[in-house]
């Protein structure tokens, strides 16, 4: 079977005519106090149980994730989904994962982008999201990343993820959402880079999404480490042509695993994870 996918070398230059609805998230969420304790991963919650139940109320249910042949996905993140390291973009993880996966596929990717830092092309995770098409459908949408925001973490991280998370969710509600949380670039990992994928799974179970994190899976060791990142001048510790192969191998797995059968999904179309 033949898939077409789609990868685009820039960011897309989409307008979101629905801004409102991220404005008044932002507006809702207030001044964040920013608390401390161990890599700074203490932040400040509403003030009662009572009033994290009627947030968690107040979204709609996920759609359980389906792996099947002919599905639409986004796979949104940083300079790994970019491609960034292999060879050609085509043979980055994302479309890799697509590929094998029999999914028809729309990458974007903004090297140096994250949920505080600006990338590249000046997008923050929450402005790129905005810029997406209100037009489009996707049944599987994967963000990935990022330690990107290492140097900014923690000031503002929680908001601007949930923000960030909001909108999309808003755009695409018929879809089922998969965090990839940040892979290290270095060892031994940044003590941020633990605290976000922390905190990004917190955020993930809070909503019923998936989690996958490549730093408490191990997906990157001192044993394989230098057959995945490429530590030199084109690389420039990104993955390896051959690192992005063994990262969509490994994302594949996780998404089979987090994945309900086909019948039991028809069956019941919004359990949750």
């Amino acid at each position: 079977m033949r898939h077409e996918d789609e990868v685009w070398h820039r960011r897309p230059v989409w307008v979101l005519t629905g801004v409102a609805v991220v404005l008044a998230i932002v507006l809702a969420l207030g001044a964040t106090a920013v608390g401390t304790g161990f890599f700074g991963l203490f932040r400040a919650v509403p003030a009662t149980s009572d009033d994290i139940a009627a947030e968690a109320d107040a979204r709609v249910p996920p759609r359980a994730l389906v792996v099947a042949d002919g599905q639409r996905m986004l796979v949104f993140g940083d300079s790994w989904t970019f491609g960034l390291g292999a060879l050609t973009r085509a043979l980055g993880y994302a479309p890799r994962t697509a590929a094998t996966l029999g999914a028809h596929a729309v990458i974007d990717g903004e090297p140096g982008s994250g949920y505080l830092r600006e990338g590249w092309e000046g997008g923050t995770y929450g402005e790129r999201i905005a810029a997406l098409p209100t037009d489009a459908a996707f049944d599987v949408v994967i963000v990935q990343g990022s330690i990107n925001d290492r140097r900014r973490y923690p000031e503002g991280y929680d908001a601007a993820v949930t923000t960030a998370w909001d909108a999309l969710s808003a755009t695409y509600p018929d879809a089922a959402f998969v965090v990839l949380g940040p892979a290290p670039h270095v060892l031994p990992v940044d003590e941020a880079v633990v605290a976000i994928d922390r905190d990004l799974a917190a955020l993930a179970a809070a909503r019923g999404w998936g989690y996958i994190s490549p730093l408490s899976e191990e997906w990157i060791t001192e044993e394989n480490y230098l057959s995945v990142i490429d530590i030199g001048p084109v690389g420039l510790r990104h993955p390896s042509t051959d690192g992005h192969a063994y990262l969509a191998e490994r994302l594949v797995d996780a998404l089979r695993a987090l994945a309900v059968p086909a019948v039991a999904a028809a069956e019941t179309p919004a359990p949750g994870w």
